[in-house]
């Protein structure tokens, strides 16, 4: 009854949100094409508003491109939306002040429409840019163990992939490519490599374009929020484990003398009657003399990670917001939502992710691929490269 109540509130605030949205819209478009009706104009708009709702309907084979096209028309207007709560409440000051200041508004209507849709389509198209264009942020950290040798161990991260209808082979081809061009020791996929369904992921291969990762000592992945929400966790590890990547699951594995510990997502306290073990059951038993890497993709627990004695703790989760100003929304609610934080002697990084959910579109946030290099056997403390090495754009 609390979910459905829960779900009933957050309906009607959607419902009258977007019905702000397109009031705003109609009186625009009355200005416009004077001839247009309400009967037409409101279905139409509000089957734009729940495109993405209706996407996520299960539809028989034939119309699953259907399908597929609602969730992609749905998944921009989610951004459209929130840049217009941000935009509409600002014109409509503009226009209270100008009102009781007596200028004629005459042409108010227009312009406000002219200026407002302008500005949409300058936040959508940089949006865009920052979403498909990836930076390469380069890390240098000292962990004070041995694996017996004084070479850095490369290792390459990526989160929150998401792929699906929206992230697709194109995107994660660049990835793979940019990923082997770093000649990794180890390659992390932090979760969310799915976005939701694993249906396209199937469908368009994208399990033979991540097999094409390379790395000496291994490709491991976690899981995310999003293949919880999928249900085909299990079909999902198999296909990776095809592939030579493996899932961790509360497991971890020792490779070139490093521990890479990968957690089940947050979610499975929710969604799995055993939920998931602490980090001290899952570290249980481990020669703690040796680097110990873990991937938990919700950036939470920090201080308890460090008590463990994890060394380097990588998430991701968080997008950075994704789209301003949600970054500082997220900022908030985690100790750490994005970037570089030492905690006594753990690094913790938390990626802002490869790809997108819903929109993709970014602002205030970058699609980012991370490159360690960890240092064993150093008494350097933490440090980060000249920005000119330590980030690099590659337009993709």
């Amino acid at each position: 009854m609390r979910m459905l109540a829960s779900g009933i509130i957050m309906l009607l605030v959607l419902g009258l949100v977007n019905f702000y949205i397109g009031w705003h819209l109609w009186v625009l478009l009355q200005e416009w094409l004077p001839g247009i009706h309400a009967a037409v104009y409101w279905p139409v708009f509000f089957v734009i508003v729940f495109s993405y709702v209706i996407g996520r309907v299960p539809l028989p084979q034939a119309l699953k491109p259907v399908g597929r096209l609602f969730k992609v028309v749905g998944s921009y207007y989610l951004a459209c939306m929130e840049f217009a709560v941000i935009l509409l409440p600002l014109t409509d000051l503009v226009y209270g002040v100008l009102a009781l200041t007596g200028v004629g508004l005459s042409a108010f209507v227009t312009e406000a429409g002219a200026t407002v849709l302008a500005l949409l389509a300058v936040f959508l198209l940089w949006g865009s840019r920052n979403a498909w264009s990836t930076v390469v942020r380069s890390h240098r950290l000292n962990v004070d163990k041995s694996i017996g040798t004084s070479v850095p161990l490369t290792v390459a991260v990526a989160s929150d992939l998401h792929l699906g209808n929206i992230v697709g082979n194109r995107h994660l081809r660049r990835m793979v490519s940019e990923i082997n061009a770093m000649n990794p020791d180890i390659v992390l996929l932090a979760g969310d490599v799915l976005d939701d369904s694993i249906e396209p992921f199937i469908r368009n291969g994208m399990d033979q374009q991540l097999k094409q990762l390379k790395a000496r000592h291994g490709v491991y992945a976690v899981l995310g929020n999003h293949e919880y929400y999928g249900g085909s966790i299990a079909q999902y590890t198999e296909v990776m484990n095809n592939i030579g990547i493996k899932v961790l699951q509360d497991e971890v594995v020792e490779t070139s003398g490093v521990y890479v510990v990968g957690r089940k997502d947050k979610t499975a306290e929710a969604m799995e009657a055993g939920g998931r073990l602490s980090v001290d059951a899952l570290l249980d038993g481990l020669d703690r003399s040796k680097p110990i890497i873990m991937m938990d993709h919700q950036p939470t627990g920090f201080e308890i990670a460090a008590r463990a004695g994890v060394d380097v703790l990588l998430s991701g989760h968080t997008h950075r917001g994704q789209i301003a100003p949600n970054h500082w929304i997220t900022r908030r609610l985690f100790e750490l939502d994005w970037g570089y934080l030492l905690k006594d002697k753990l690094h913790v990084i938390v990626s802002s992710g490869y790809g997108t959910w819903g929109p993709p579109i970014r602002l205030a946030s970058r699609s980012e691929l991370i490159k360690l290099e960890v240092v064993l056997e150093g008494s350097m403390s933490y440090s980060e490269e000249p920005v000119a090495s330590a980030a690099k754009a590659v337009l993709i």
